[in-house]
């Protein structure tokens, strides 16, 4: 059986709620939680999350052999990074001293404590966890029917810096503007955790489904309608 839609497995992850989240937008897709590289290589569509440290994230990605796979399926078909599966994507991140997957240009960077303060002085907590407004950078099919300023729900100590502002899709503040979203092709990837932030989120996730980042495999309505 053809799988539409793959959430890659590397043991790190909120993965139930999130395939439970897309089989919810998309009850006529197959979504299949998967480490096997056949499976993602084969799958139309693929969603990259995780949780947790950038140098455990990317030995449980070689452990698993899922590197290679993970680069040609970001080049190649719609492609979701979220939180943990968004700084990956890039080159290399201050957590551990980390080299990362080198897909999209830039670096990882914790929250610096001595910035951590609001306008009144008082100290902000590093993880930066819970609601935060996100404002779009630029048009993307996957903000459709999302409001600008939407809230997402947030758990990180680290943030991208990518290296030419081209890619950014969208920031947030704590308490400095950081990117929060990223889009380059048929690579779309957030910061934030879709699968927790409510209707937003699930218009996100729904927008992902439906995606077709032009020549992009398998680019079908898989919302109601079955994949050849």
């Amino acid at each position: 059986m053809s799988v539409d839609i793959a959430v890659i497995d590397y043991g790190m992850g909120n993965l139930r709620s999130v395939s439970k989240a897309i089989e919810h937008v998309a009850p006529a897709a197959s979504v299949v939680v998967t480490s096997d590289p056949k499976v993602i290589a084969e799958a139309g569509r693929v969603v990259f999350p995780g949780q947790g440290a950038a140098p455990d994230c990317l030995r449980e990605i070689d452990a698993r052999g899922l590197r290679q796979v993970i680069i040609d399926a970001a080049h190649s078909k719609p492609f979701l990074g979220i939180c943990m599966g968004m700084q990956v994507l890039f080159e290399h991140s201050e957590e551990g001293d980390t080299p990362c997957l080198g897909i999209l240009p830039g670096t990882v960077q914790r929250f610096p404590h001595e910035a951590m303060h609001d306008i009144k002085g008082d100290k902000l907590k590093v993880p930066h966890m819970g609601w935060n407004n996100v404002h779009q950078a630029m048009p993307h099919p996957l903000w459709v029917g999302i409001e600008e300023g939407e809230r997402f729900y947030f758990v990180h100590s680290y943030f991208v810096q990518p290296t030419t502002p081209d890619v950014i899709a969208g920031f947030s503040h704590y308490p400095f503007p950081f990117t929060c979203a990223v889009a380059s092709g048929n690579i779309f990837a957030v910061q934030f955790h879709p699968e927790k932030s409510q209707n937003a989120g699930l218009t996100l996730l729904g927008n992902f489904v439906t995606w077709n980042p032009g020549g992009a495999d398998s680019a079908c309505d898989m919302s109601g309608a079955t994949c050849a």
